[in-house]
C-alpha cells in the first residue's frame, strides 16, 4: 500500500483537490461566543456570582465532583469547561449518547496518565442520565480514589435519572433558563462582532427572537446566526419582525400581537382546565399545538394536572391522562394529538380537588421541621432471630384480623408525635365517599380510646 507523506520542503504546493477538505470550518456561533470564563457566564448568577458555588469552589483550588441540571442550551458545558479550566484539569468529555464503557474505561486510562504527570482530571458525562446503571457504577471506584472529577450533565430531574450512590457523592447544582435580560445581552454581544457591524435589529424583532429562545441561550445564538445570515444576504441593514418571521414562519406563530410567551399559554391551558372550562381549555392546548409547541411536553402537563388539581375526586382523571400521553407516544403527530385533547376536555370537566396537593405540601414542610424520627419498634420488621429478641415487630395489630380491617386507635407515627390532619377531603366526586369513610374511622379511634365497643 502506497503511504502518503507531507512534503519537507517549506515551498508553497499546488493546491490540490484534498486541500478544500482540509481547511477548518468557521465554527458556529454559539462556539464563538462561549464564555470562557465565570465573570462571562449570563443567567447563572447563583451559582458563578460572588460567594456562590462555583465561584467558591474554584478559589478552594480543590474540584469536587457534580450534575449540572438544567434545560438544553443554558450553559451545562460551558460550566464544566471553565470547572476544568479553572482547575488547570485535563477535561475528558464523553456523551451518553454515543458512548459505552469502554469509552469510560479509555476516559480513566488517560486519568491515569495525567495522574502520573501531575495533573487532575475531570470526566464529562453529557446527558448522564441516559447511562445504565451498570455504567454509571463504572465511575464509582475512581471517583471514590480521587482519580477523577467526575461532572454529569442531564436535563432530567436527577434524582429519579441518576444512581443514588452516584448522586450521593456529586453535589447537584440546577442552571436555570437565561432570563429576557440575560439573552437581551448575549444578542448585544452578537451585533458587536465585526461582521454584523453594519447591521442593526429593531426592538421589536428583538423581542420575538428572545420570546423564541425561550431561555435557551444556544437557540438564541443560533436563531441569530440564520437571520443575520439572511440579512447579509439580501442586503437589508435593519432586522426587522418582517424578517424574523420570514425567517422562522410558523415557529412564532405561538407569539400574537401581544406579545405572549409560551409559558404564558401554558398557564392559561393549566388555569382553563383548574377552572373547570372545557372549551377554552382546548382552545389553548389546540393554539399550543398550532404554534409548534411539543406534544410531549403538554402531555406531560396534563399528567400533572390530573394530580395536582383533580386527585382522588375523580381516579379516573389520572389514568385518562396516563392513557392519552401513551398513546401518543404510540401514534405520534398528528393522530396521538387527538388522544391528549380528550384527555384536556376531560380534566376540565371532571370534579376538582387539590387536597392531595395541598396535604403533600403540608407534610413536606412537617418532615422537614421534625428531622428523623425513629420508626416505633412494634411497626419494624423483625426477620432475623436476634430483631426478635429486641422487641421488633411485637404488639403489632395485624389489620385484617380486626374488625373492619381496622385496629382502632393504634398509632402508626414515631412514639411523641401526634399524627397530622393535613388531607381533609373535599365534597366533590369520589372524595365525598372518602371524607365520609375517614370520619367513620376516626369515629372508632375514639370508641376505642374510650374503651368502648369500636365494633359498631
Amino acid at each position: 500500500m502506497q503511504v502518503l507523506k507531507y512534503p519537507l520542503s517549506t515551498a508553497r504546493q499546488p493546491e490540490t483537490m484534498s486541500d478544500l477538505f482540509s481547511q477548518t470550518p468557521a465554527a458556529p456561533l454559539a462556539e464563538r461566543l462561549r464564555p470562557q470564563s465565570l465573570d462571562e457566564v449570563l443567567g447563572q448568577e447563583h451559582l458563578t456570582g460572588a460567594g456562590k458555588p462555583l465561584a467558591v469552589a474554584l478559589a478552594s483550588g480543590e474540584p469536587h465532583s457534580m450534575i449540572l441540571w438544567g434545560s438544553a442550551g443554558i450553559g451545562k458545558t460551558t460550566l464544566a469547561r471553565i470547572v476544568a479550566q479553572g482547575f488547570d484539569a485535563q477535561f475528558l468529555p464523553i456523551s451518553a449518547v454515543f458512548s459505552g464503557v469502554k469509552d469510560i474505561r479509555e476516559a480513566i486510562t488517560q486519568a491515569e496518565m495525567a495522574w502520573q504527570r501531575g495533573r487532575r482530571t475531570i470526566l464529562f458525562v453529557d446527558e448522564v442520565h441516559r447511562f445504565n446503571k451498570a455504567q454509571q457504577d463504572a465511575f464509582l471506584p475512581h471517583v471514590e480514589s480521587g482519580l477523577i472529577t467526575f461532572i454529569g450533565a442531564t436535563t432530567e430531574n436527577p434524582s429519579f435519572e441518576v444512581n443514588a450512590a452516584l448522586l450521593s457523592r456529586a453535589q447537584v447544582y440546577t442552571l436555570k433558563p437565561l432570563k429576557p435580560e440575560a439573552l437581551a445581552k448575549l444578542c448585544d454581544k452578537v451585533f458587536r462582532l465585526p461582521e454584523n457591524e453594519r447591521t442593526r435589529i429593531t426592538p421589536e424583532a428583538q423581542q420575538l427572537i428572545i420570546q423564541h429562545a425561550d431561555g435557551d441561550a444556544r437557540r438564541l445564538l443560533n436563531t441569530l446566526e440564520q437571520i443575520t445570515r439572511a440579512a447579509r444576504t439580501q442586503n437589508i441593514a435593519e432586522i426587522g419582525s418582517e424578517l424574523v418571521a420570514q425567517t422562522l414562519g410558523s415557529q412564532l406563530r405561538r407569539f400574537d400581537k401581544g406579545g405572549e410567551a409560551f409559558y404564558n399559554q401554558i398557564s392559561a391551558l393549566h388555569k382553563s382546565v383548574r377552572g373547570s372550562h372545557p372549551n377554552a381549555a382546548l382552545y389553548w392546548f389546540t393554539r399550543m399545538l398550532d404554534g409548534g409547541a411539543d406534544p410531549r411536553y403538554l402531555a406531560r402537563r396534563i399528567v400533572r394536572m390530573a394530580w395536582e388539581d383533580i386527585g382522588l375526586a375523580d381516579p379516573r382523571a389520572m389514568q385518562i391522562a396516563n392513557d392519552a400521553a401513551a398513546t401518543y407516544e404510540r401514534l405520534g403527530s398528528p393522530e396521538g394529538e387527538l388522544a391528549l385533547a380528550q384527555a384536556v376536555l376531560y380534566l376540565a370537566a371532571a370534579a376538582k380537588s387539590n387536597a392531595g396537593y395541598t396535604a403533600f405540601n403540608q407534610m413536606r414542610q412537617f418532615v422537614r421541621e421534625h428531622g428523623s424520627a425513629v420508626v416505633p419498634v412494634h411497626l419494624c420488621n423483625a426477620p432475623t432471630k436476634l430483631m426478635k429478641e429486641l422487641g421488633y415487630g411485637r404488639d403489632y395489630r395485624y389489620a385484617h384480623d380486626e374488625p373492619h380491617a381496622y385496629a382502632a386507635g393504634e398509632s402508626y407515627m414515631p412514639d411523641d408525635m401526634d399524627e397530622p390532619d393535613f388531607y381533609q377531603p373535599t365534597d366533590r366526586g369520589l372524595e365525598i365517599k372518602i371524607g365520609e369513610k375517614l370520619a367513620w374511622l376516626r369515629g372508632l379511634d375514639e370508641a376505642a380510646e374510650q374503651g368502648g365497643d369500636g365494633d359498631k
